[in-house]
């Protein structure tokens, strides 16, 4: 029978916390730790662009998640009515729209695009989407109402901003189940067309839950472990990435902390962790682009999140202006820097 001498004992004693102590080290260093610093304290009082920004998104997320409600493959007719919506806004707001059509499952479904073309570097695209799907049994306001909107009202506030890259601002179908991480996802077939046709989209960014918040001491959850490096209180919002998209992590959450006043967190973590492949980004990695989401980390905060609870009135449409705007100066930012100069 093998035995420890005492002196393997001591030194597995002293190995164990060494190795753990490393292990955290290498996460605070490589998913953890931030450029820039998160905002604290009081929010500044919105200014009135704010203030009509937030009755915009209030207007949208009402519409699609009020009027329209639950909207998927067991209500079709739902879903058609909640893309009539998103075109006839973007038509709205000056836009040709594109229409990308494609076949899941026997049925037919629309990711739909609007286009500002870039000027210097036309080629390079940087992509900003969100999925205008439900999942079964709820109105989908925080999930995804409240991308859509976002989406929506970032087309108007680029339209007329200066920009190198083209930008494309895509609605997309079916992210939730039963097409969940499946390639009947919406984003997927548009991911992987970009692909095939040699797309040079160096960015990409996924809006996905972006409308509730908390001030609560323990309103917030994380995955194992990390939850020893962020707040508990879910008044921030989230950039995540996976490794590969550690670059644009940094380099949306830096623009963002220096255009807006307030709280953030971000990751740069291995896609296996819970939550961080969630939603639209994971059609982009497949393809090998970088991509990160922008979230209120949905059910790490949200009671309602995949609920009939999940109602117009349980945002935050003050909150939810202040993101964007920062969002539509960020965005604007990645579309004029120079290439090498967008992962300093």
């Amino acid at each position: 029978m093998f035995r420890m001498t005492k002196r393997g004992v001591v030194i597995r004693l002293i190995g164990y916390p060494v190795a753990l102590g490393l292990a955290v080290g290498l996460l605070w260093f490589v998913s953890i730790r931030m450029p820039g610093e998160s905002f604290a304290g009081a929010l500044p009082p919105l200014t009135a662009v704010q203030d009509s920004l937030a009755a915009r998104l209030r207007a949208h997320v009402e519409m699609l998640a009020g009027r329209i409600g639950e909207r998927n493959a067991s209500r079709p007719a739902a879903l058609d009515s909640a893309a009539a919506y998103i075109v006839t806004s973007l038509i709205g707001y000056g836009y040709s729209v594109t229409e990308q059509r494609f076949v899941a499952r026997g049925a037919t479904y629309r990711n739909f695009e609007a286009t500002l073309p870039g000027t210097t570097h036309s080629s390079e695209i940087i992509v900003v989407g969100g999925h205008y799907d439900t999942v079964e049994g709820t109105p989908g306001a925080d999930d995804n109402a409240s991308g859509t909107a976002a989406v929506l009202e970032l087309a108007r506030l680029l339209r007329d901003q200066p920009r190198q890259r083209t930008i494309k601002l895509v609605a997309f179908a079916n992210e939730e189940p039963p097409f969940f991480f499946t390639d009947d996802m919406g984003s997927r077939h548009y991911a992987r067309a970009g692909r095939q046709r040699g797309d040079d989209i160096v960015a990409m960014l996924s809006i996905e839950t972006i409308g509730f918040y908390a001030d609560s001491a323990g309103s917030q959850r994380y995955p194992p472990i990390l939850g020893w490096f962020y707040p508990n209180r879910g008044n921030f919002i989230a950039i995540v990435g996976n490794i590969g998209s550690r670059w644009l992590v940094h380099r949306v959450i830096r623009d963002f902390r220096a255009f807006a006043p307030f709280p953030t967190a971000g990751s740069a973590a291995p896609r296996q962790i819970p939550g961080i492949s969630w939603s639209d980004q994971w059609s982009f990695w497949k393809e090998g682009y970088a991509a990160v989401m922008i979230t209120d980390t949905a059910p790490f905060r949200n009671a309602s999140y995949h609920e009939l609870s999940d109602r117009p009135s349980t945002l935050h449409y003050g909150h939810m202006a202040r993101v964007v705007q920062a969002l539509a100066s960020t965005v604007a930012n990645l579309a004029s820097m120079p290439r090498k100069g967008m992962g300093d």
